[in-house]
């Protein structure tokens, strides 16, 4: 039997009995059961290390046959702990960089994970691609829309693999329950609704002040016009500032609606509109800390997502999830990797369980243990041996989903979409948020 068969013989199991053991903190199993050839390792790269960022690259180091090679941060501080992260995990110390230019000039790695802040995902993807590296890039892939068209247009050029986080796409009973609705379990699905609860602090009024000594800020901006540093910016609150960030549409968002869209079948949206507002705190914060955001889409099908960022009460017994509603019944995804088929008199007729442990209010990493089985399938898919299971042509329409929940939020109007590729129709005002300017020399060119 070969490497390849007993690999995905290994893999079709983990989906069969759950996938706690495969994704234990250590992967100690995973190792033992396959330990690889040196003609099939994996060799990675990971720009931004910092929370979900650390996450990634032990995990990829914990993966069997990877080596995470090189490590690049732009706050010394990080750097030098995720550097001695990976050498505790692996016995061998990565090589760090400061400026992700410099990184990608090295050859002898095959892929680049994406986990710096919004801004960074696309113009760092495509660098990567034009170095020859597959990429990994983080949801949402781009910081709006015409990155996202761009980003699609460079992986064609380049020819070579990108995934984005929609780790979902890699949960087992999920794509089963994809699977039921495509083959009418309940009836036709003509609606969804998806939501994302959280029970976040008020980030204050930030001073401008100079950035800290282990911080290159200049380049922590890259791309983005440049702003004063301010002391509530880094390391996280930068998500809810429109220079640098996207709001909680996209920061989780992007998960549900990935889901969302999938399940009914669709790709882009006729009609958007969004309302919402900063209404908890009065602080810097930019983007709504609650937003609804409701679609229409061809063959007479919708959708809603609501995000509620500083009220985490429920909805459904779970802070995130999605329901489907059909005209023979109703599927409910809480949000892991479990679901339940109710019928049309809302009997359980049907229930998949996974009791993995997951976290909705984890801002690292809500589904921790099952997050991985998706970056095996991004370095199975560097190696051949599996086809990529969120390719960037299905993350790009799924990120813009919440883009265009923002934009409609931002005009304050409804917004009429071709429903061919998702460009906004008839509205100059709104199209001016499809794209963005850049920092004079960091202009994406492909």
């Amino acid at each position: 039997m070969t490497l390849t068969i007993n690999r995905r013989h290994f893999l079709q199991q983990a989906g069969i009995t759950g996938t706690t053991m495969l994704l234990s903190p250590s992967l100690s199993y995973a190792h033992s059961l396959f330990s690889g050839s040196p003609a099939d390792k994996v060799v990675l790269g990971v720009m931004g290390t910092n929370s979900r960022g650390s996450f990634l690259s032990k995990t990829f180091a914990r993966l069997p046959n990877v080596e995470v090679g090189y490590i690049c941060d732009v706050d010394a501080t990080v750097l030098e702990r995720s550097i001695a992260d990976i050498e505790k995990i692996t016995g061998k110390r990565p090589k760090g960089f400061t400026d992700i230019r410099k990184m990608l000039e090295v050859n002898d790695f095959d892929g680049l994970a994406v986990s710096a802040p919004d801004h960074w995902h696309t113009p760092a993807a495509i660098m990567a691609l034009q170095a020859g590296k597959n990429v990994y890039v983080e949801k949402p892939c781009s910081h709006n829309p015409r990155e996202g068209e761009l980003l699609v247009q460079a992986s064609l050029k380049y020819g070579r693999k990108v995934q984005m986080g929609s780790q979902r796409r890699t949960f087992s009973n999920v794509k089963e329950m994809i699977g039921k609705l495509h083959d009418g379990a309940i009836g036709r699905v003509y609606f969804a609704r998806g939501w994302y609860v959280n029970n976040r602090k008020s980030i204050g009024k930030g001073k401008t002040v100079p950035a800290p000594a282990n911080l290159n800020f200049d380049l922590w901006q890259g791309p983005a016009p440049r702003r004063g540093y301010r002391d509530n910016l880094v390391h996280y609150n930068w998500h809810w500032f429109w220079n640098w960030g996207t709001g909680e549409a996209l920061n989780n968002g992007t998960h549900e609606l990935d889901v969302i869209r999938w399940g009914l079948g669709v790709d882009f949206p006729t009609e958007v509109v969004s309302a919402g507002g900063r209404y908890h705190f009065q602080d810097d914060w930019e983007t709504p800390d609650t937003q609804t955001i409701t679609y229409n889409f061809p063959g007479n099908k919708g959708a809603t997502w609501e995000g509620r960022s500083c009220n985490n009460f429920n909805s459904e017994g779970s802070g995130r999830g999605v329901i489907f509603y059909g005209d023979k019944g109703t599927i409910v995804y809480p949000g892991a990797n479990s679901y339940q088929v109710v019928d049309a008199n809302n009997k359980v007729i049907y229930e998949a369980k996974d009791n993995t442990p997951f976290d909705p209010a984890n801002k690292v990493s809500p589904t921790e243990q099952l997050d991985g089985l998706h970056l095996q399938n991004f370095c199975a898919a560097i190696r051949g041996t599996e086809p990529i299971n969120a390719p960037i042509a299905e993350g790009h329409k799924s990120t813009l989903l919440p883009q265009l929940g923002n934009i409609a939020y931002r005009v304050g109007r409804t917004l009429k979409c071709d429903p061919s590729n998702g460009r906004i129709l008839n509205d100059k005002e709104a199209m001016k948020l499809w794209g963005r300017e850049y920092e004079k020399g960091w202009e994406i060119k492909i």
